[in-house]
């Protein structure tokens, strides 16, 4: 196990020294180390190029299982039958769009920082399809999205009940009176490139009856959508949740001139974990954050 400590830190660092410094050990120790993996796995792993020392192909290969080792081992070594949040120092990572940690993280963290003041979230954000895989790889505990397709060994749970409305700003020429297919298909559009939900419930609905939007420019957070649609006549497709926040920020949301349905945003997590008090308890933070947030 000291070895495949020792194999992280060089392939994170890529230089002996570094590697070293990293699990504070002396270079010398560090480079008897590297000459014990390469005699177990029978690979160079590491070659000095012009560049720096590069990984070999059978190096890349191990490095994804070895870290995979390295956290699930973390995460034993970290367990305890009874948990008591009060004192634990447990890091969840959950992996949320800016759109949803803006709904819930501010929730989250009042009630981490009254009840488990050593809990520590680490939120990533990363393509729907990835998810799944990485959930699946232990390399996050919670995903919160929707309609994500998934196996056995991963349950879901509904969590945010939300749909999708036309936003624009305040005094945007299409502010005034009822917002119809014309009108919406006649303006210049603006789009979240990462987020399903424009695709799912907005351009496969038009691409469904041989339509389509005008979008002048796609945008990879939710973040900067309030304020490109504050300082131009776009229009964007929210979620209602979030356009409800955005209208004491100089954000009008109208319905969408076709029909979409409800969703569910839903909290999914691994099969195995149904039983870890830990998990059980984080799940429950952010089911009960969910249910008191206003619609």
């Amino acid at each position: 196990m000291n070895l495949l400590v020792m194999f992280d830190a060089l392939m994170v660092e890529r230089h002996v020294t570094r590697a070293a410094a990293r699990v504070a050990m002396s270079q010398p120790a560090m480079s008897s180390a590297l000459s014990r993996l390469r005699t177990l796995f029978k690979d160079e792993l590491l070659v000095r190029t012009a560049h720096g020392m590069e990984p070999t192909p059978r190096a890349v290969e191990l490095g994804e299982s070895v870290r995979q080792i390295l956290h699930q081992t973390e995460r034993l070594m970290n367990s305890a039958p009874l948990f008591d949040p009060s004192t634990s120092d447990r890091k969840f990572t959950i992996r949320m769009s800016d759109l949803v940690g803006s709904l819930l993280l501010p929730g989250c963290m009042r009630r981490l920082t009254s009840a488990a003041p050593g809990i520590s979230l680490d939120v990533l954000h990363m393509a729907p399809e990835r998810s799944i895989r990485a959930l699946e790889e232990d390399q996050l505990d919670f995903v919160v999205s929707f309609e994500l397709s998934h196996g056995k060994s991963i349950r879901s749970e509904p969590l945010l009940s939300d749909r999708m409305v036309c936003a624009m700003r305040t005094g945007h020429p299409l502010s005034a009176g009822r917002m119809t297919l014309k009108r919406f298909l006649d303006a210049q559009h603006l789009r979240v490139a990462m987020s399903p939900t424009d695709l799912r419930f907005v351009d496969s609905k038009l691409a469904a009856q041989g339509l389509s939007r005008k979008i002048s420019v796609n945008v990879p957070q939710w973040l900067l959508v309030p304020e490109m649609l504050r300082e131009t006549d776009l229009l964007g497709v929210v979620s209602e949740r979030i356009g409800n926040k955005l209208t004491s920020q100089g954000i009008v949301c109208k319905p969408l001139p076709f029909y979409v349905p409800e969703f569910q945003w839903m909290v999914y997590s691994l099969q195995r974990h149904v039983h870890s008090n830990a998990h059980s308890w984080m799940k429950a933070l952010l089911l009960d954050v969910a249910n008191t947030l206003p619609r």
